[in-house]
């Protein structure tokens, strides 16, 4: 935090401070280094497994020198081409820049002409160093995966707004505040690495300002049903009457429950229970080292088969339509699979949320599967029990990583800035552990073999699972720009179920593209009612529609709904109340204290 007296300072105490902070930064390092977050095994399989893939990069490069130096001839013909428009553009012969795209250099310190060129130069490089990777023809799939997604990373880290010399944005703020702003930054280093225990963990968000149920994750509600695994959250209901049959809200157990629950403005739960729904959600534990030997089939057992139970009791309804976001939705055409071989027909129709049935093509997370990655991970959590919420965390964060990384160093490190309140980032932090049997199971038998698609593939409470026997009808929504749940692998799994199937594409991307209320009037939506097996086909035949896929949804889930019947109150049916929501299990944190 900055000093109290930091307006009246000195530069010579901004220097002195500055030296005693970065020692103690340092000195944080080398603890951190003799306790490393990641064991051997881990860094070993990773490194090994980019060594090998630059390898082959390498091979592929020395295979045709003549393609080499025809790339090295265009990257030093851009240099000629950015060295004259910046001469030109010295001497007032060509018109100032437009607006930039990239979120990076948008200020307009960045127009200037030094500046200008600096930051042409690194995207035309950066661009040529991606080209490279992507246009050697002789890669398997796999390796020019990750030698994109790694090149990419490095790209990403050498941008020129990362370093003070050459972000003007940072210098304007060193000038103008005497280097108050890195002496500020320095600080929020430092609380950010005792925080982490050693390991660097940028705040996104002022955790201060929001409060698990008081302004985010506050939608009414109790707490009606528990177990080892969950807790079952029913809302209360705004209206006199309700739909017959409840909403079974399956979430994700990656991060929690309340994405969809954030604010007023933007919950879906909310909006759930004003158009008349009866909502039952499903809060995951956060695991810890006890529930070790929590499985895949146990998630499907103890969470929506076990609130399918509860749900009768409290309301004694037994037929329901369900959700599911994310793994939640991987996990509930599981459990539908499962019970169709039973001969359950409780659940009525099925939506999913950027879920994948089909890995064949899983995005850039590809990268952190195979055989010696995964094995070292396990190897990690037998010793744990769990995988850390970290871990998770800086997997997903590198998806985007100058959105969730880079952005934020700039902000609170280089600007010596605080980060502004956000709601989807204060979730975001909010992060969970993994049970070490189920993510196993979950690693292997969906991303690394893609047996969930397979009839038989995968077996759950001792039942062969196969999504072909689905008969109910389902509503898959995809996300365009969805760097965990690729939109074209979304649709391949949309493929799988055998009744009948609604595929939607929402603008934007995993969480903004489908937390996106109709009043916000924000991104678009594509509708197609046939379902052609080519991704491309769809693409060519939807309908693009302004604003949120929330409407198209509410109309298919409304003719499923049932009748209108009295509105029901948590915990005046057969099961009292427990607690009210959101609950004591959404409140598990996974920070060290």
């Amino acid at each position: 935090m900055p000093n109290e007296n930091s307006a009246t300072m000195d530069p010579g105490t901004v220097l002195e401070e500055l030296a005693q902070v970065a020692q103690q930064i340092q000195d944080q390092m080398q603890d951190a280094w003799q306790q490393p977050v990641l064991d051997g095994p881990v860094l070993n399989s990773m490194a090994g497994g980019l060594l090998q893939a630059l390898a082959l990069f390498n091979q592929s490069l020395l295979a045709d020198p003549g393609r080499l130096m025809q790339a090295q001839a265009k990257l030093w013909e851009g240099y000629a081409q950015l060295w004259q428009h910046s001469l030109a553009a010295l001497a007032g012969q060509t018109p100032p820049a437009g607006a930039v795209a990239d979120r990076r250099f948008r200020g307009t310190d960045w127009q200037l002409p030094a500046f200008d060129l600096i930051r042409q130069c690194y995207l035309l490089t950066g661009q040529w160093l991606l080209e490279q990777v992507t246009g050697v023809g002789d890669l398997d799939p796999a390796t020019r995966r990750k030698l994109t997604f790694y090149t990419r990373q490095f790209a990403d880290a050498l941008s020129p707004s990362n370093f003070v010399a050459t972000n003007p944005e940072v210098l304007r703020a060193t000038v103008e505040s005497g280097g108050q702003n890195l002496l500020h930054g320095l600080r929020h280093m430092l609380e950010d690495m005792q925080r982490g225990g050693g390991r660097l963990d940028p705040r996104m968000t002022d955790p201060g300002a929001f409060e698990v149920g008081v302004n985010i994750a506050a939608t009414p509600g109790k707490v009606v049903f528990q177990n080892g695994l969950m807790q079952l959250i029913q809302y209360t209901p705004v209206t006199d009457q309700v739909y017959r049959r409840p909403l079974l809200v399956v979430p994700p157990w990656i991060n929690k429950f309340y994405v969809m629950d954030l604010q007023p403005k933007n919950s879906l739960v909310g909006w759930w229970v004003e158009q008349g729904y009866t909502v039952f959600m499903i809060s995951w534990v956060n695991p810890g080292p006890e529930l070790a030997g929590k499985s895949f089939e146990d998630y499907m057992i103890e969470g929506p088969l076990a609130a399918l139970d509860a749900i009768e009791q409290a309301c004694g309804e037994r037929e329901v339509n369900a959700v599911g976001y994310c793994i939640g939705g991987t996990l509930l055409l599981s459990t539908l699979a499962y019970m169709a071989a039973t001969g359950d027909e409780r659940i009525k129709s099925a939506t999913t949320f950027a879920s994948l049935l089909d890995f064949t093509e899983p995005g850039d997370l590809g990268v952190f599967i195979d055989e010696d990655q995964i094995s070292a991970l396990e190897g990690k959590m037998a010793q744990t029990g769990y995988l850390d919420s970290a871990d998770m965390a800086t997997a997903f964060n590198l998806l985007r990583a100058n959105d969730l990384i880079w952005s934020f160093f700039v902000n609170n490190y280089l600007l010596g800035k605080d980060p502004a309140p956000f709601d989807l980032l204060f979730w975001n932090a909010d992060a969970t552990r993994m049970p070490a049997a189920m993510h196993s199971f979950y690693l292997r038998n969906m991303y690394l073999h893609n047996r969930l698609r397979e009839p038989g593939g995968i077996t759950l409470a001792g039942v062969p699972i196969d999504l072909s026997k689905i008969a109910v009808p389902c509503y898959f929504v995809a996300t365009v720009e969805d760097h965990i749940a690729p939109w074209r692998s979304v649709h391949a799994g949309a493929l799988l179920p055998g009744g009948k199937t609604r595929f939607v594409l929402s603008g934007s991307g995993h969480i903004a593209g489908i937390i996106n209320p109709p009043a916000a009037h924000k991104y678009q939506h594509w509708t197609c009612d046939s379902l052609p097996t080519n991704p491309e086909e769809w693409r060519t035949a939807a309908q693009e529609h302004a604003g949120s896929w929330w409407p198209d949804w509410k109309f298919w889930l409304g003719r499923r709904a049932g009748g209108k019947v009295m509105a029901r109150m948590p915990g005046t049916g057969g099961l009292p109340a427990i607690e009210d929501a959101p609950g004591s299990y959404v409140r598990m944190t996974s920070h060290k204290e």
